[in-house]
């Protein structure tokens, strides 16, 4: 059975735009395919919420990118929530004073 790839997330429409859907049918991304240099080349814009998140070499890594960004902004954010006693004068080494 082969793996699960964000690609088979991704539905064209129109063509050369490629939106990358969650289970609950919503977009979260976006994809479309461009000429670059002059027309010798074919690049994937890949974006989220608006956002250019950068251009890719093939439409699996521009999956792959937007994917990641999506699954990035579901971790909680800031530093660690322990303070390992420090703030509460419980630490195992006093600091200097």
């Amino acid at each position: 059975m082969a793996e699960w790839h964000p690609i088979m997330a991704a539905v064209e429409g129109p063509p050369g735009v490629w939106r990358m859907i969650d289970p609950q049918g919503r977009e979260y991304g976006r994809i479309e395919i461009r000429r670059v240099d002059a027309g010798r080349a074919i690049a994937y814009r890949a974006e989220r919420t608006g956002v250019v998140l950068g251009w890719a070499t093939s439409l699996r890594l521009a999956c792959w990118k937007v994917h990641s960004d999506m699954l990035a902004s579901l971790a909680p954010s800031g530093g660690a929530v322990a303070d390992w006693g420090e703030l509460t004068g419980n630490a195992r080494r006093k600091a200097p004073q």
